[in-house]
């Protein structure tokens, strides 16, 4: 299997676990155990129950008529936005919270951006009544007050990070650091980052997007296979749940999304693929945004959950081998496509997921052509940021 990653987590040269001696036990215990625990019988009914009963899964493959019409194509959107907590997040939360139990772990931290999954893992933790500390950065918890508010609520501590630019990768590196001086906690990390095997564990845990996806397909037009897959990446685990199950399929092509902030050579931009180069960011070697002296230079995008310098080993991986496109969306081209699906289908969606729908107008598209657009999360946590630009 080509895309998936060898017995020491690298796809191709990406990969690997980059850490400190004193993490060495912790990310070992999970290593050795995760992929058993996965593919228990115990695991898998109790996940696949939550996931119906309690995320409300599968989400809705919904065509959009008029998004449809306007672009030429046959468009579908698969409504992750639908999920309890209101993105894509939940699901590796829930299957992360069960390995944590089944490992005999009782407190929980993270790290989130946008605070999606801050919330989710905020949420898994309330629901299995274990503690919950959150790192976000401040900036963050400014732009995403919302979420933070869910956060505290559902009983979560939320821990702001002050250093660098106060967003993402900050929250990473506090939560980290936590992690190393309470060796005894899980770290619940968000996307397909960090060590192995991290990337591998949570890209098979949103797997099951594309997994509905085909069935879904299969329902509605006859063909499991779509011509075309779109999804935002920051560190890229809605994206990598979206692939996953056409990565080997080099028919279905498939297309990831960066935030190009103020444009890719603004110096105001998180588009990873065009500026980055092969390095270390928390624990795997993968492309990231790093000056000539490989110091991580600061992203920037409008979209408090795609501002991170990397982008996760797989991505670097599919980026690398061509197997799927890089392309880029600007604040401008995103707010621009949440105002327009707001407009014309009645959804508003995440300014991350926005950045996915911003590349249409950018496409040749062909009138039979069928394409799925991940939805990764709605828009109720930047309705702030769209109040302030609508009509800019």
């Amino acid at each position: 299997m080509k895309y998936q990653p060898n017995k020491n987590g690298y796809y191709g040269q990406f990969g690997g676990a980059f850490i400190p001696e004193l993490l060495y036990p912790n990310v070992k215990e999970l290593e050795d155990n995760y992929v058993q625990i996965l593919e228990s019988e115990a695991f898998q009914k109790e996940y696949k129950d939550l996931l119906q009963h309690y995320v409300g899964r599968p989400s809705p493959l919904y065509l959009a008529k008029r998004l449809s019409e306007k672009y030429g194509a046959t468009i579908y959107l698969k409504r992750e936005d639908l999920n309890h907590t209101g993105a894509h997040k939940i699901n590796n939360t829930i299957g992360q919270i069960l390995v944590a139990k089944h490992l005999g772990k009782t407190k929980i931290i993270a790290e989130t951006g946008a605070g999606q999954h801050g919330v989710a893992t905020a949420t898994v933790c309330a629901l299995m009544n274990l503690e919950c500390v959150v790192f976000m950065g401040e900036i963050d918890i400014e732009r995403q007050a919302p979420n933070v508010a869910r956060m505290k609520m559902l009983g979560a501590t939320v821990i702001p990070a002050t250093s660098g630019s106060k967003t993402l990768k900050d929250a990473t590196n506090e939560a980290i650091r936590y992690w190393i001086q309470h060796p005894e906690t899980y770290y619940l990390i968000g996307s397909v980052v960090g060590p192995h095997p991290y990337p591998d564990m949570v890209a098979r845990l949103q797997a099951v997007i594309s997994e509905e996806m085909k069935a879904q397909l299969k329902a509605q037009t006859g063909k499991e296979n779509p011509d075309t897959i779109i999804a935002c990446v920051g560190g890229g685990s809605n994206a990598a749940g979206a692939f996953y199950h056409y990565l080997e399929d080099e028919e279905v092509e498939l297309i990831a999304v960066e935030a190009a902030g103020l444009g890719v050579d603004s110096g105001k931009s998180a588009a990873t693929s065009q500026l980055g180069d092969v390095g270390v960011i928390h624990g795997s070697k993968t492309i990231l945004m790093q000056d000539h002296y490989g110091q991580i230079t600061e992203p920037y995008s409008i979209s408090a959950g795609l501002d991170y310098p990397g982008v996760g080993p797989l991505h670097a991986f599919l980026h690398e081998t061509k197997r799927a496109k890089f392309l880029n969306a600007t604040d401008k081209e995103a707010l621009d496509a949440a105002y327009e699906l707001t407009k014309i289908e009645g959804i508003i969606p995440a300014l991350e997921s926005a950045h996915a729908l911003a590349v249409l107008p950018k496409l040749a598209l062909k009138k039979d052509q069928v394409i799925v657009i991940n939805l990764s999360g709605r828009g109720d946590k930047d309705m702030e940021t769209y109040i302030k630009h609508i009509g800019k």
